[in-house]
C-alpha cells in the first residue's frame, strides 16, 4: 500500500531534505488518528499535482507532525482530460457520485441543473451542497492516494453544458434508450489527448430539448449496456470505460 496522503496549501520554500510541519486538522488526523511514528512514509500534496514524498521525524503535541521532504515533484495533467457533467441526484447520491468518480480518476465534475432534476440548488442550500461536493472530492482524493484532485465546477445551466460540449474533442451523452443511442460507449472512437466531456442525466433522463441542444453542440448519445444504471453510478462506470480505452489505465 502506498503512503497516506495529507493535503497542504503549499510547501513554502522547502525543497528535498527540508523539514515541514503538518499542523491544523491534517496534522491532528496524522498524529491523533493515524498515530504516525518516526520513520513512516507520508505524502503531502496541494491537490493540484504538486507533491512531496516524506518521512516522519516526530510529533509535537496532538496536532503537529514533523516530516522531512525526501523528494518534491509535479505530476503533469493526464491526457485525455475527462470531465463528467453530473445532473443533480436526489439526497446524498451526489456525494456518492463525486466520491466514486474521484476514486476512479475523473479530472473534473460539473454539477448540472437539468430540467428533470428533482433536487434544486438554490441560495444557501446550493452553496452548502456545492461545498459538500468539493469536500467529498478532497477526501476521496486523499483516500485514493491522488495528488491531483478533480475540479468541482460551479453549478451549470443547460446552455453552459452545451458550450462545454462544443469545445470538447469528444462529447457524449449517456442515454438509457438502447435503441435510439448511436452506439455503445465501449466502441466509440476516442481521442488520445485533448478533452472528453461526458453528460450524465438525472433520474428522469435527459429531456428531448436538452438532448437536441447537446446534439447541435456536437455531442452524440451513447449507452453503457442494456442495463440502466442510476445517475449516481453511471458516471463512474463510464469513466472506467474511458480510462481503460484511452490507455490511462494501461
Amino acid at each position: 500500500m502506498t503512503a497516506p496522503v495529507f493535503v497542504v496549501e503549499h510547501f513554502a520554500d522547502s525543497g528535498p531534505g527540508g523539514r515541514y510541519v503538518l499542523d491544523g486538522p491534517e496534522g491532528r488526523h496524522a498524529v491523533s488518528v493515524k498515530r504516525l511514528a518516526p520513520g513512516e512514509d507520508v505524502i503531502l500534496t496541494d491537490g493540484t499535482g504538486r507533491w512531496a514524498d516524506c518521512v516522519v521525524l516526530g510529533t509535537e503535541g496532538k496536532d503537529r507532525l514533523i516530516v522531512q521532504l525526501d523528494t518534491v515533484a509535479e505530476e503533469p495533467p493526464e491526457e485525455p482530460r475527462i470531465t463528467v457533467v453530473q445532473a443533480l441526484p436526489k439526497g446524498d447520491r451526489g456525494e456518492l457520485a463525486v466520491e466514486t468518480m474521484t476514486e476512479t480518476g475523473v479530472d473534473a465534475i460539473v454539477p448540472w441543473q437539468a430540467a428533470r432534476c428533482i433536487t434544486q440548488w438554490k441560495g444557501d442550500r446550493g452553496l452548502k451542497a456545492l461545498a459538500k461536493w468539493r469536500a467529498t472530492a478532497r477526501e476521496a482524493g486523499k483516500q485514493s492516494r491522488r495528488v491531483r484532485f478533480p475540479e468541482i465546477a460551479d453549478l451549470a445551466t443547460t446552455k453552459q453544458v452545451a458550450a462545454l460540449l462544443a469545445e470538447a474533442d469528444f462529447a457524449a451523452v449517456l442515454h438509457s434508450d438502447f435503441e435510439n443511442a448511436s452506439a455503445p460507449l465501449a466502441t466509440a472512437e476516442l481521442p488520445t489527448e485533448g478533452e472528453i466531456v461526458l453528460v450524465v442525466g438525472p433520474e428522469g433522463g435527459v429531456a428531448k430539448d436538452e438532448l437536441a441542444l447537446f446534439t447541435e453542440a456536437g455531442a452524440k448519445p451513447y449507452v453503457l449496456g442494456r442495463s440502466v444504471l442510476r445517475t449516481s453510478t453511471a458516471g463512474t462506470a463510464a469513466t472506467a470505460v474511458l480510462l481503460a480505452r484511452t490507455g490511462r489505465w494501461s
